[in-house]
């Protein structure tokens, strides 16, 4: 049995990353009307990272300090039988109520739709909030579900074999596509 290999293609430096965070975040407050009622939650793993770095711009444009969450979906995975027998489990972090309250819901990258589908899932085991909306560094389509962001950072094509992640370098974020080499 072969190894394979795989090829590494940047999509986004980490200065491409941050200037992509911060267009996102002007176009979130381009359409803000209540500040005050905004909580940004972010799905842990990569979609945290975004979130934390989203929330920073946005803390920053507003003067304030916009409550901030994280959710685990690993228990509300599609999947969860199939990814393996001891699934590793993070933190589901909602110290706030989120009753009323507009939710921006951030993860890395957006793919099938599933693990948006798990998080609104488990959003709600949390409480009603008034209005969810979306936000995703890259869409890389493949949608099985209806699920589609309402705000993205970049849109990349990736084939079934190829993935694309948000990675930490020298403590610098990027985007980077991985395929395997034929």
């Amino acid at each position: 049995m072969s190894a394979t290999s795989t090829r590494e293609e940047i999509l986004f430096s980490a200065i491409q990353t941050r200037a992509v965070i911060q267009q996102m975040a002007d176009r979130i407050l381009t359409g803000l009307v209540r500040p005050e009622n905004l909580v940004v939650v972010g799905i842990r793993r990569g979609g945290a990272v975004v979130a934390g770095l989203l929330r920073e711009r946005l803390n920053a444009a507003l003067g304030t300090a916009i409550p901030m969450g994280f959710l685990d979906i690993t228990f509300y995975r599609d999947d969860l039988r199939t990814i393996a027998p001891n699934p590793v489990v993070g933190a589901t972090d909602l110290a706030m109520s989120i009753d009323g309250r507009r939710i921006l819901l951030v993860d890395d990258v957006l793919f099938t739709g599933r693990t948006i589908r798990a998080a609104l899932n488990a959003l709600f085991d949390y409480g009603r909030p008034e209005s969810v909306q979306l936000a995703v560094l890259v869409d890389r389509g493949g949608r099985q579900l209806p699920i589609q962001p309402d705000y993205a950072g970049g849109l990349f094509d990736a084939g079934a074999r190829e993935t694309i992640k948000l990675v930490e370098r020298d403590k610098e974020w990027s985007v980077v596509r991985r395929r395997p080499e034929e």
